[in-house]
Order: C-alpha cells, then sequence, then structure tokens
C-alpha cells in the first residue's frame, strides 16, 4: 500500500492497483467492519441487519477476500419493461431463458443505484439487465413470476454494469464476471426526486433518468428482504451471486407519469435499444435500505432447449 495523493491509498486486489479514499471504510477496516463504529454514522439506520451475517474468508481472482460485501446506506430505482421474447434470447447466453409473462413477452430493467456507505467506500452504479428464469427451474411455478413481477425475488442477466470507481470495477468485473467498467456518473435519489445520468466514452450522455419518486412507506429492519440471483460466467464456468437488500422505504408507481428516461450514446443505451422495450410497467424506488452481496458460488445451468 501506498500513497496516491492527500486523499487516497493505493490498494493490491489481486494484482491489480486501485484507489480508495484515504481514510475510508476500505481503507480502515479491509472488508472486516467495526460495525458499532458504522453504527454511529449518522447516514446509517442501524446495522442490526449485518450482524445476523458473518462474514467468511474466501479465495477469489481477486485475492483472498471476505464475504459477503456489507452496503449500509443505499437507495436504488428500477425501470421494469416488457420487451419481446425473441429480442431478449439474442441477447442471452444459451442455457438462460427469459422469465416470461405470458407467451412471447418478457421482462428487461435499467437499474440505478447509490451506495452512500459501503464497504468498499461511496459509488454509484446502473445496470441494464433481463429477468431470467432460475438457472435450475424445471417447470417454473406462479410464485415464480409474482416474485419477479414484485422484484422481490429476482433472477437476472446484467448487459451492462458501469460504476463511478475502480475498486468497485475490478471486484465487479474479475471478481464476479460482471460487464462493468468505470465512467462518469450521477445518481441522486431522495422522497421527492429521482435523477440519473451516465456519461459515455466521449464525454456526452448514455442514459438519463429523470423522474418523481413514488410515495415511500417504511419498513423495519428485516421485515421486507429482497434477493436478486444474477448468473454470470468466470473463467468459462457459471456461477451466481446472491444479493439479498434489507429494504427500509420504498415505493412503487405503475405509472409513466413524471418519469423521462433518455436514451443516448453509448454501451447502455445500445444494449437497451437491442432489447426493443415496449412500455414501462412499473417503476420501483428505495429512498432508505441496506444490502449484503455475497461472492459469486458454482452453479449448474441447463440448455435452452433441454
Amino acid at each position: 500500500m501506498s500513497s496516491a495523493q492527500n486523499d487516497t491509498v493505493t490498494m493490491d486486489l489481486g494484482g491489480r492497483k486501485v484507489t480508495v479514499p484515504k481514510g475510508g471504510l476500505y481503507d480502515r477496516y479491509r472488508m472486516a467492519p467495526d460495525l458499532d463504529a458504522i453504527a454511529r454514522d449518522p447516514r446509517v439506520s442501524g446495522v442490526d441487519f449485518f450482524r445476523k451475517l458473518p462474514k467468511v474468508k474466501v479465495d477469489s481472482p481477486i485475492g483472498p477476500t471476505l464475504t459477503p460485501n456489507f452496503y449500509y446506506a443505499i437507495s436504488t430505482a428500477r425501470l421494469t419493461m416488457l420487451a419481446p421474447s425473441g429480442a431478449i434470447r439474442a441477447r442471452l447466453p444459451e442455457e438462460l431463458s427469459p422469465l416470461e409473462i405470458v407467451p412471447g413477452i418478457g421482462l428487461v430493467s435499467v437499474m440505478f443505484f447509490r451506495y452512500d456507505v459501503c464497504d468498499i467506500d461511496f459509488y454509484t452504479e446502473a445496470a441494464v439487465g433481463i429477468a431470467v428464469k432460475p438457472a435450475r427451474h424445471g417447470k417454473l411455478g406462479f410464485f415464480d413470476l409474482v416474485s419477479g413481477l414484485k422484484n422481490e425475488h429476482l433472477h437476472s442477466y446484467v448487459l451492462s454494469l458501469p460504476v463511478s470507481t475502480e475498486i468497485a470495477q475490478v471486484r465487479g468485473h474479475h471478481g464476479y464476471g460482471f460487464p462493468k467498467w468505470v465512467t462518469g456518473m450521477e445518481v441522486g435519489i431522495d422522497r421527492h426526486r429521482t435523477t440519473a445520468r451516465v456519461t459515455n466514452d466521449a464525454g456526452g450522455v448514455d442514459l438519463s433518468l429523470l423522474a418523481n419518486t413514488p410515495a415511500q412507506r417504511s419498513c423495519a429492519s428485516g421485515e421486507r428482504v429482497g434477493s436478486l440471483t444474477s448468473y454470470t460466467t468466470i473463467d468459462g464456468a457459471w456461477h451466481s451471486t446472491l444479493n439479498q437488500t434489507n429494504v427500509l422505504s420504498a415505493g412503487t408507481t405503475h405509472g409513466t407519469s413524471g418519469i423521462t428516461l433518455r436514451l443516448g450514446e453509448g454501451r447502455m443505451s445500445d444494449d437497451l435499444r437491442s432489447l426493443r422495450p415496449k412500455r414501462t410497467i412499473r417503476f420501483d424506488v428505495m429512498t432508505q435500505g441496506q444490502a449484503a452481496l455475497h461472492m459469486p458460488v458454482p452453479t449448474s445451468v441447463q440448455s435452452r432447449g433441454k
């Protein structure tokens, strides 16, 4: 470790150098946080959710690390859209199948994330994703469809996942197998407005969102815990990554009034256009929440036609 500037330090992640804030959570704790100290941060509502999730040390492509990665104060936004299954299948690996609400129509989403307090320090993130059937689904039940529509227990395949910091990119791409790159990004989510802007390589707009935040409903910690299972390949082998979300304040609207999503030029917009989305059916915003992102584990998948 060496000083890069007065306000950053350089870390080694499996042979890759990244800079992180000096005195930040990663610099101080290296993924082994002092929960009592973090609980004193005024942005953190509490840490009870994390006390029940012991961390374990694992080997990974980014070297030995502790899992899960804790996110103590986050906010998120998700636009869920209908898209033709044919366009979706064209972007999915052969082993995965779209989650269809009716034959020929699947679900795609655009997501924005703001991580104010987490083990790898503040960053923002955006995603274009596809809702898929669980990899070992057999016959899909009604419960899977309802859960998917409610965004409570989703299975997904991500096409693009830009982030705002080096450590998030290295961990996400090399450690998890996600299509991550670093770019300029602004995400602002409060009880009134939800805004996001993702910059392309030329400094212009890749994708942007301006919306009224849906009315929020507060939940006690642990009352509403959702999960997202994402599928990636690492060194040619399929893995699944579990992300558990502890919802503290969230709301949903089913209309498109007050929502403006603009596509520009860049990887995210290209990925979304390729899915040929028809219309938005849900807008979910969580103004206050927490999350635990587990390291990927090997998983078996079956080919689409089997």
